[in-house]
């Protein structure tokens, strides 16, 4: 049952925060709600660790946000090459588009995103207890949220992205008390999240039996403990605490479904190859009824490619020789193993390699329009997108030009 602190033992950074006790596996759970860019949840936390006796301390980070909270300078260690060749730039710019919304919100009060986990964290490092990091990565939850939707979907993720990090509107301290009653994920995408089941699902209902069974994992290789603090973003403190209440489930194989990335839909990547080569049918048609007109087709399907690829590394801010790539790498969808805007931004990075104060201004340029352009890691992000952007725009229209000048 959830019980409130106290009121004679409450010192006076507690009485208006959520909390919440829950016995199970026997421990004693004492759940703390927390807003991630607040000063009272950062004093709650040190409230909490300075009057109440606990075993071990659990946040809500999984590994590598606590790693950044830790060091914030490993994201100068950032392999851009890699994330390029291995086509991460989408969840890397996901993960930076989030962690500059709570940058944005933050510098109005001076508070660092995620203090209240770091003052969690060192509170049990001073008091020599066990650190538990409960929550499931960041990257498979932004995964399984992606795979679960479909295409209309996924453009309102990324519009609740943009609109997010770049939205204007001035918000209040007490506007950012109010960010208690939802999710670091959950409020960057604002009402979407709110009203997709299953966005909802994939950003807060599996997170919350994810930590519970992280929890009930943790207790089990620790037998010796018997009181815990968790630390947790507010909306999350209904949800655990059902879940230690009522759920029923064995931890390691709840871990291991909770943590596989849903395969990604077959069909819409056949769609468009029966598409490519339909089209490419159609310009062998229009060899065989004139070569004129089947040279025209195979200019058109080039320069309709290559232009638009070249017009997104423009808007990039791309070097003139990493636009040239991509241009004269997009007509050849058929054969080529990456996409255009890859090789458009290994070029770059070859030619204006990030600088460690590319590095260092990383986070505060991502909250200004401007500096995704002036930020060299950003820009190279920016022209992987905008160039693959381009060059698909070109095959649509490339092909519908086609098809009429043939048909």
């Amino acid at each position: 049952m959830d019980t409130p602190l106290p009121s004679s033992d409450t010192p006076p950074a507690l009485p208006a925060q959520p909390i919440a006790r829950v016995e199970r596996w026997g421990v004693e759970f004492v759940l703390l709600g927390t807003a991630h860019v607040s000063r009272h949840s950062v004093d709650a936390v040190r409230a909490l660790l300075e009057t109440e006796h606990f075993d071990a301390v659990a946040v809500e980070l999984c590994s590598s946000r606590a790693a950044g909270l830790r060091d914030p300078e490993q994201i100068r260690q950032m392999d851009l090459f890699r994330v390029i060749r291995d086509g991460k730039v989408g969840m890397v710019a996901a993960s930076l588009a989030l962690g500059a919304f709570q940058r944005r919100l933050a510098e109005r009060f001076g508070v660092e995103p995620g203090a209240e986990m770091l003052a969690a964290m060192d509170g049990a490092d001073a008091r020599a207890l066990p650190c538990w990091l409960i929550d499931r990565e960041v990257g498979t939850t932004l995964k399984r949220a992606w795979r679960n939707v479909g295409f209309g979907e996924r453009m309102r993720i990324l519009g609740s992205l943009g609109a997010s990090v770049f939205g204007g509107e001035e918000t209040s301290e007490k506007d950012i008390e109010a960010l208690k009653q939802g999710d670091m994920l959950e409020d960057a995408f604002g009402e979407f999240a709110r009203d997709s089941a299953t966005l909802f699902r994939s950003l807060i209902g599996e997170r919350d039996r994810f930590m519970a069974a992280s929890l009930q994992q943790q207790v089990e290789r620790a037998p010796q403990v018997r009181r815990v603090l968790v630390v947790i973003g507010a909306g999350h403190l209904a949800g655990l605490s059902q879940m230690l209440r009522e759920g029923e489930w064995q931890a390691q194989r709840e871990l291991l479904e909770l943590n596989r990335i849903p395969p990604a839909s077959r069909w819409p990547k056949w769609i468009a190859i029966g598409m490519v080569l339909a089209l490419f049918a159609v310009i062998a048609y229009a060899f065989f009824r004139s070569p004129a007109l089947g040279f025209s087709t195979l200019l058109d399907w080039a320069l309709f490619t290559a232009g638009l690829a070249a017009l997104g590394g423009i808007l990039a801010g791309g070097h003139p020789l990493s636009i040239l790539v991509g241009a004269v790498v997009a007509p050849f969808k058929p054969i080529r193993i990456l996409p255009p805007g890859a090789f458009a931004a290994m070029t770059e990075l070859l030619l204006r390699r990030p600088r460690v104060a590319d590095f260092e201004a990383l986070k505060g340029d991502l909250v200004r329009w401007r500096g995704w352009w002036r930020n060299r890691v950003a820009r190279i992000l920016l022209l992987f997108m905008l160039v693959n952007l381009g060059a698909l725009a070109g095959e649509y229209i490339a092909g519908i030009k086609i098809l009429r000048a043939v048909f």
